[in-house]
C-alpha cells in the first residue's frame, strides 16, 4: 500500500512537537532542582535520554519526508535514486540495454539531470526483485565536503574570477559636513582564473550486467559513484592546482598561527577554536571544520575528571558539531590535520557536468569477450575568493598538552 508522504510528514512533525514539548518540561524540572540542590532521579534520566534518542530520529523521518515531498510531482510518493538507479531506470538504459546484452555494438550514455525518478517509467520496468537477500554493499566513506560549499553552474571550460587580496576598514564616525572628507576603506583585488577539471573512471564488467538492471545499479553506485565522488572530495581539499588538478582548500588555506591567545596546555580542542578565531580576524565567520576520522574520535572521546563524555552523548542521534559547527570527517585529510574556514562566503564551487554514465560494447576486444565498459565521469572547478578566510594546521601540540 503506497505511503501518504503528506500525511506522514504531518504525523512526524506532530510527534516531533510533543517530544520538544516533554524535553522542555523536563528542562524546567531539571532548573527547578538545581534551584534546590536536588538531583534528578535515574528514572528521569533515563526517559530524558531515550526522548533524545526519539527527537534524533524523528527529525532524521522529517528531512526524508521533506525529500520525498520535494521529489513527488504528481502526488504519488517519490523515491530520492542514487545514480545507479537512475541509470537503470532511464529511458536510454531500456531503449539501449536489451539490444546490447543479446550480442549487439553499441553505447550509450545516461546524464543525470534527464534520468527518470519515478517507479513506474519505462526503465523501470527492468528492475526486478533481489534474487539473494542479505547482500552487503562495500563499506563507503561518507563524503560531505560537497554540501559545506556553495555551489554554482558554469558553462565554459575556465572560470575568470577576481581574488580578494586585503581589506583594510576606516569606517568612522563623521560630521553632517567633514572638512577632511569621509574616510576611505581599501580592499584590493587580482584578477585569477581556474580551469575546469574532468574526474573520470571505467570498469570492465560481463555484457550480462546489462540484463539485470540490479547488478548493473550495485556495479555504478558500489564502484564506480563511491570512487568519482572521493576522487572529488580529495581534489577539492588538497588539489595541487598543477596541470589538471584542482586547486584545492587545504593547499590554498593560510597556515595556522595563534594570535596571541593565552591556552594552558594546549589541547586539540582549543586549537581548532584558535584557528576559528583565525578566521574571524580575516573579518569572515568559520562554518564548518574539516578533520580526519581519527583525530575526531579522539575528540569525541574527551572525558572529564569523572569518566563522563565532554562532547558527545553516546544515546544521541545528532550530528557532529564542535564550537556550534558542523564537523565533517574525511580520510582525505592526514591524521593530525586540520581545516576550518568560511566555506560558503570564502569559496565557491561550480558543476560544469553533472555526474554522467556511458556505458559501451566498442571498447577494444569487448565485443568478442562479451564485456561492456562502464564509464563515470563529471566536470568541476572551485574558486577560493580569500584564501586568508580558511585556516588549515596539524595537531602537534606543546609539551604541555
Amino acid at each position: 500500500m503506497p505511503v501518504n508522504i503528506e500525511q506522514e510528514y504531518k504525523q512526524v512533525q506532530n510527534d516531533l512537537k510533543n517530544v520538544s514539548d516533554q524535553l522542555k518540561a523536563f528542562a524546567e524540572e531539571s532548573q527547578t532542582a538545581i534551584k534546590n540542590h536536588q538531583q534528578l532521579s535515574e528514572e528521569t534520566k533515563g526517559k530524558v535520554d531515550q526522548m533524545l534518542t526519539t527527537q534524533g530520529e524523528l527529525n532524521a523521518r522529517l528531512q526524508a519526508a521533506e525529500q520525498a515531498l520535494a521529489n513527488n510531482d504528481s502526488g504519488r510518493a517519490g523515491r530520492v535514486l542514487t545514480l545507479g538507479a537512475r541509470v537503470a531506470e532511464s529511458d536510454e538504459f531500456a531503449a539501449k540495454a536489451s539490444a546490447l546484452a543479446g550480442g549487439g555494438k553499441g553505447s550509450f550514455s545516461v546524464p543525470i539531470q534527464n534520468a527518470i525518478t519515478e517507479a513506474d517509467g519505462s526503465g523501470a520496468d527492468l528492475i526486478e526483485p533481489t534474487r539473494v537477500p542479505g547482500v552487503v554493499a562495500p563499506p563507503n566513506q561518507r563524503l560531505f565536503i560537497r554540501d559545506l560549499l556553495n555551489w554554482g553552474r558554469t558553462q565554459s571550460n575556465s572560470i575568470e574570477y577576481v581574488r580578494e587580496t586585503g581589506f583594510t576598514n576606516s569606517a568612522d564616525v563623521v560630521s553632517e559636513n567633514p572638512s577632511g572628507g569621509k574616510p576611505e576603506s581599501d580592499i584590493t583585488f587580482e584578477m585569477d582564473s581556474e580551469n575546469v577539471a574532468t574526474i573520470a573512471h571505467w570498469i570492465h564488467a560481463s555484457r550480462q550486467v546489462l540484463s539485470d538492471a540490479g547488478m548493473l545499479q550495485s556495479y555504478i553506485d558500489g564502484r564506480l559513484r563511491y570512487g568519482l565522488k572521493l576522487k572529488e572530495e580529495t581534489q577539492l581539499l588538497k588539489g595541487s592546482g598543477v596541470g589538471l588538478n584542482i586547486n584545492g582548500l587545504y593547499t590554498q588555506a593560510s597556515q595556522y598561527s595563534n594570535p596571541g591567545v593565552e591556552v594552558e596546555s594546549d589541547t586539540m580542542i582549543d586549537r581548532l577554536r584558535i584557528a576559528m578565531l583565525q578566521v574571524q580576524l580575516a573579518e569572515y565567520a568559520a562554518d564548518g571544520l574539516v578533520l580526519n576520522p581519527i583525530d575526531w574520535t579522539s575528540i569525541e572521546l574527551t572525558k572529564d575528571s569523572q569518566g563522563r563524555y565532554i562532547w558527545a552523548n553516546p544515546n544521541a542521534v545528532n550530528g557532529p558539531t564542535l564550537w556550534g559547527l558542523p564537523v565533517v570527517t574525511t580520510q582525505s585529510l592526514d591524521q593530525s590535520e586540520f581545516l576550518t574556514g568560511a566555506f560558503q562566503m570564502g569559496a565557491q564551487a561550480w558543476d560544469r557536468e553533472d555526474a554522467t554514465v556511458t556505458i559501451s560494447t566498442e571498447d577494444r576486444d569487448n565485443f568478442i569477450k562479451n564485456m561492456v565498459t562502464i564509464l563515470c565521469e563529471e566536470r568541476i572547478a572551485l574558486t577560493v575568493y580569500r584564501p586568508e578566510a580558511f585556516v588549515k594546521g596539524d595537531f602537534v601540540l606543546s609539551s604541555g598538552a
